[in-house]
């Protein structure tokens, strides 16, 4: 790989260009593995972050591969047309009722968290920010994934009530495949950082912890509000990028 050093405040989308311009071009095979993260960073002269961007976008792209604990590969089989926000927001419309769902159901949870947890409870959802933590320091996109699924159920559990923990966990399958769904749509369309997801439920247990139900309740409702908005807005698009009517 030839780099060149990027200075701009959006280095993400020119990062992303150029490793997809090698891969159009061939210069990268399927199945070769790229440098690591931190060799990226000091290749391009810009900041892990923002190689951790252009990686999730091409990620979501289908052109690379990112395996657990072993580095980011390009993908054994490259998409032949670049997909659009329509390709990835198949789907999008049943992850929004499950989205409805957990409107309803998290802003109350975590309301009763607050009020009812326990030191244990506490310790556990620590516990899984550190997991989300090692899994963005460790580009883990699977373990992040992972870790955002335990740390909602965790929420539950920490309510009190058998039976909120119990609607949680019936519904535990569609909610892990939401959440890597989304995850996709956010990156794709927002470029957000993994960080600022992290400091959302890192915000989310504060409040848990200080026992403020209120607060608690109006952070995971303003996360998952974000979480809708990146949903509405791949279902208004069509295949040509125009707003589908209403």
């Amino acid at each position: 790989m030839r780099p060149t050093k990027i200075e701009t405040q959006k280095g993400h989308e020119i990062v992303s260009r150029h490793i997809r311009q090698q891969l159009e071009r061939g210069e990268l095979a399927p199945g070769q593995k790229l440098p690591s993260l931190e060799k990226l960073a000091e290749a391009y002269g810009v900041g892990r972050s923002t190689i951790r961007e252009a990686i999730s976008a091409l990620k979501a792209m289908g052109w690379l591969d990112v395996r657990h604990g072993g580095g980011t590969y390009v993908a054994k089989s490259l998409p032949g047309e670049p997909p659009s926000l329509f390709d990835l927001s198949q789907g999008a419309e049943a992850v929004m009722e499950i989205l409805e769902v957990r409107k309803i159901l998290e802003r109350g949870t975590a309301e009763l968290a607050a009020v009812k947890r326990s030191e244990e409870d506490l310790a556990r959802l620590r516990e899984i920010l550190a997991r989300m933590a090692r899994a963005l320091q460790e580009d883990d996109a699977e373990g992040g994934e992972r870790a955002d699924l335990a740390f909602h159920q965790a929420i539950a559990a920490a309510s009190g009530n058998p039976v909120l923990n119990q609607l949680m966990d019936s519904i535990s399958q569609r909610l892990s495949e939401t959440i890597g769904r989304t995850r996709e749509l956010w990156f794709y369309q927002e470029q957000a950082e993994a960080s600022r997801l992290l400091e959302e439920h890192r915000g989310i247990y504060d409040a848990i912890a200080s026992r403020e139900a209120a607060l608690a309740s109006e952070r995971i409702g303003l996360h998952l509000s974000k979480v809708e908005k990146v949903l509405r807005t791949a279902l208004d698009r069509k295949p040509d990028g125009a707003a589908a009517q209403a």
